[in-house]
């Protein structure tokens, strides 16, 4: 019985429960959705707050404005390397393994195509970089929007340092109300399973077991290609910088299977935060790496998006060339950095893809469309393994990291205790 007080058990329990409910009351689907929705709102009420606070409290407390920019470019390039090896994977998986051959299209005209389409076909991939200025921080905090609050915070903790001692008491007041909102961040964590629940039983009931049957295919090489790309190239990285991925794995063990349950990696932001910086990461180095990387090392969405245009060539029988291969890699690249600030993000950044590469029909997401809410999990996990374990390579490549409780809080290698020595009266 002691096991079921511990959350990633609980969690287990509601996904196992989920899906069991979901298969025999699909009716309960719409329920289930709002159960979801409302626990992954807790969660989102508190990452604004949680990102600017952590930012200034560890830039403007302990920051060098140098090193800022110096883990921000280290970042930025970690990402941009990983993500192409992430876009190769799924593109050789996918012409292997051909996942698309076989499966009848269907010409059928589908309105929720279109209207993606059309979203797509207005999508201006210059605008999403220069949307990361806000106009408004107000507007910014109220929407939730990740990259405007980080750039604003960046700007507010250099403003907050140069005012000196006199800063001093704010960043004090600043502290406090961020311990305050990881107290709330907790209560929220201990509604895990029933979120979980919520999101699993509404992804059965709403899509049922009878879509898996036709794209399974699909869906196995892109589970075994995650797989490969955590257990082979994730772990070649962790390997080279002296970090155990198992017990990394194991440290973040209950936010994968929140992820799993929520299918949304947004839901464990503020969590893995604290528990990163739990474990001897530096703040600034956390608070930096982990709310870019929501935008810019999106490994698994990556992966899905360069396995769909090769499944939807193979659909339509279109033979790609290694140069129209390429040229998606160099399309992909761009309009992949932006899949977390759209809204149905992955079917109108592919949908943005096919447009640009004008050589596959977009007629074909309709077949995506019933599946990829069983993608959505395994899209989510990728990409929230691959920011945890971005941010202790670059806390490590800046010697940001306190190695003795990394591995005391991660590995669970506690220090030797040294016995003094008896003096002899």
């Amino acid at each position: 019985m002691k096991y079921l007080k511990i959350l990633y058990v609980q969690v287990l329990i509601g996904i196992a429960a989920g899906v069991l409910v979901g298969w025999l009351f699909p009716g309960f689907s719409p329920t289930a959705k709002l159960i979801s929705e409302t626990f992954i709102n807790m969660i989102r009420m508190v990452i604004a707050p949680v990102i600017f606070f952590t930012i200034v409290s560890g830039i403007a407390g302990a920051g060098d404005m140098k090193k800022v920019g110096r883990v921000g470019l280290r970042a930025l390039i970690y990402f941009e390397v990983v993500t192409t090896l992430a876009l190769i994977i799924g593109l050789v998986t996918a012409n292997v393994v051909k996942p698309g051959h076989g499966v009848a299209v269907t010409h059928a005209p589908n309105a929720q195509v279109s209207a993606i389409s059309e979203q797509a076909s207005h999508m201006n991939w210059g605008e999403f970089f220069a949307h990361i200025v806000p106009s408004n921080i107000v507007d910014a905090f109220a929407k939730g929007d990740i990259l405007q609050i980080l750039f604003f915070s960046v700007l507010f903790a250099i403003g907050l340092k140069w005012m000196g001692e006199s800063g001093h008491s704010l960043l004090v007041s600043f502290e406090k109300i961020n311990k305050a909102l990881f107290n709330v961040l907790k209560i929220i964590m201990r509604l895990s399973p029933i979120g979980a629940f919520g999101g699993m039983a509404y992804t059965i009931g709403k899509f049922g077991f009878a879509t898996l049957a036709v794209l399974s295919k699909l869906l196995l090489t892109f589970y075994l290609t995650g797989f490969l790309f955590i257990f082979v190239v994730l772990h070649l990285v962790c390997r080279y910088y002296g970090i155990n991925l198992w017990k990394l794995l194991g440290y973040i063990k209950e936010e994968i299977f929140i992820v799993l349950g929520a299918s949304s990696s947004e839901a464990v932001l503020p969590s893995v935060m604290q528990k990163l910086t739990a474990a001897g990461c530096e703040k600034e180095v956390v608070g930096l790496v982990i709310p870019t990387g929501y935008s810019f090392n999106l490994d698994g969405t990556t992966i899905y998006l360069s396995m769909s245009v090769i499944f939807l060539a193979q659909v339509f029988g279109i033979d790609l060339s290694l140069g129209q291969e390429l040229t998606v890699i160099g399309i992909l690249l761009l309009t992949s950095k932006g899949a977390a600030g759209v809204t149905g993000s992955g079917f109108i950044v592919l949908a943005s893809t096919l447009t640009a590469l004008k050589v596959i029909p977009l007629e074909g997401l309709a077949l995506l469309i019933g599946v990829d809410r069983f993608m959505s999990e395994g899209r989510a996990i990728i990409n929230f393994i691959g920011n945890t374990i971005a941010t202790v390579v670059i806390a490590k490549m800046e010697n940001e990291i306190d190695m003795d409780t990394y591995k005391r809080v991660v590995e669970k290698k506690l220090p030797i205790a040294v016995k003094e020595p008896v003096l002899e009266e």
